[in-house]
């Protein structure tokens, strides 16, 4: 594994915790590689707005309940559009993605409710993040993408899936199929409105929780 997928999965699965300071000399030891990729890596994941850089180091990003209301704040504003705009611009192709997308999502569910572990959490993770970017590709507006790329924080959207239990991930399925419905139907407004509960949801399941954000994920640590 190369040392950013390295870093960055540590961040998002907690094992690094926010506030926690990590440096160079360290980060090398742990991926086995030499100082010069962890530079680069560092690079990118303060692009990413994953790190804050120090005098001498790093230390993972920690959120305030402000930021997280303002994170998802301008993600429901954004994604909302990027929804009535799908519903506006949307071909077969878009629609097809879309499907495979919560298909797929259908599958690492069933797969997380026999299996609950960071693996599982994580892949339903990435396949929510894929059905998310069907969405956007087709709203066919590569700004809303460049935008986007600055708000929609992993770490916050793993704590959420974390927390959720077979009837908050069923309903998140849910939410995606009447997006879709709502895109296939060229329904703008339903769209608009379904993606901005979907987005919303997540944002108060995320501050429920909290005062739960410091703690590691680890396996085995789990005491909710």
């Amino acid at each position: 594994m190369d040392p950013y997928t390295f870093i960055k999965d540590a961040i998002i699965t907690g094992k690094y915790e926010p506030g926690e300071r990590l440096t160079e000399e360290f980060l090398a030891k742990e991926s086995n590689v030499s100082r010069t990729p962890i530079r680069e890596a560092i690079k990118q994941l303060e692009y990413e707005g994953l790190i804050t850089p120090l005098k001498r180091g790093i230390t993972v990003r920690s959120f305030s309940k402000e930021d997280i209301h303002q994170i998802y704040g301008l993600r429901a504003l954004l994604e909302s559009y990027a929804g009535s705009q799908a519903a506006q611009n949307r071909d077969d192709d878009d629609l097809n993605n879309m499907m495979d997308a919560n298909a797929k999502y259908t599958e690492v569910i069933n797969r997380n409710l026999q299996n609950r572990d960071m693996k599982s959490i994580y892949d339903i993770v990435k396949v929510n993040s894929v059905f998310h970017e069907t969405v956007l590709a087709a709203s066919k507006n590569e700004h809303l993408r460049f935008h986007l790329s600055k708000v929609v924080v992993i770490p916050l959207v793993f704590r959420s899936f974390y927390w959720y239990d077979e009837n908050q991930l069923k309903h998140s399925l849910e939410a995606h199929q009447i997006i879709v419905r709502a895109i296939q139907n060229q329904d703008t407004e339903r769209a608009k409105i379904a993606m901005q509960e979907h987005i919303y949801k997540g944002r108060d399941h995320v501050l429920k929780h909290y005062d739960k954000l410091k703690r590691k994920f680890r396996k085995g640590n789990e005491d909710d």
